[in-house]
């Protein structure tokens, strides 16, 4: 059984910065193409950032591009997604997500992707 498990969400002032993980267990990630997405309360899901699997080439989200980094470690089974100078309109729920064999010009749909963590609340403040 593959889980994903979300971290290092929490409450921040807004252009405060964080780190959220994302650990893979169940099989490995190096074949995974990985992705962070948000939901916002009333807004549906969307795409934040993704890192291949084959040439860990990274897609950002318009609204997070200069402020987010997306990394793997496929030794550690992880994921990250940095984020600074947070905002308000930054707080969600924010999730990761594995897909498969996944192809690069499919990171940014969430129908890509095979597996989802349970995600991790961001709270930013102003």
């Amino acid at each position: 059984q593959v889980q994903l498990v979300e971290s290092g969400g929490g409450l921040v002032q807004a252009g405060g910065s964080l780190r959220l993980s994302c650990v893979a267990s169940g099989r490995t990630i190096s074949t995974l193409a990985m992705g962070w997405f948000r939901q916002a309360p009333g807004k549906e899901r969307e795409f934040v950032a993704g890192i291949s699997w084959s040439d860990s080439s990274t897609y950002y989200a318009d609204s997070v591009q200069g402020r987010g980094t997306i990394s793997r470690d496929n030794a550690k089974n992880a994921a990250y997604l940095q984020m600074t100078s947070l905002q308000p309109e930054d707080t969600a729920v924010y999730y990761c997500a594995g897909g498969v064999w996944l192809h690069n010009a499919r990171i940014r749909s969430y129908a890509g992707y095979n597996y989802w963590g349970q995600g991790t609340q961001v709270t930013v403040s102003s």
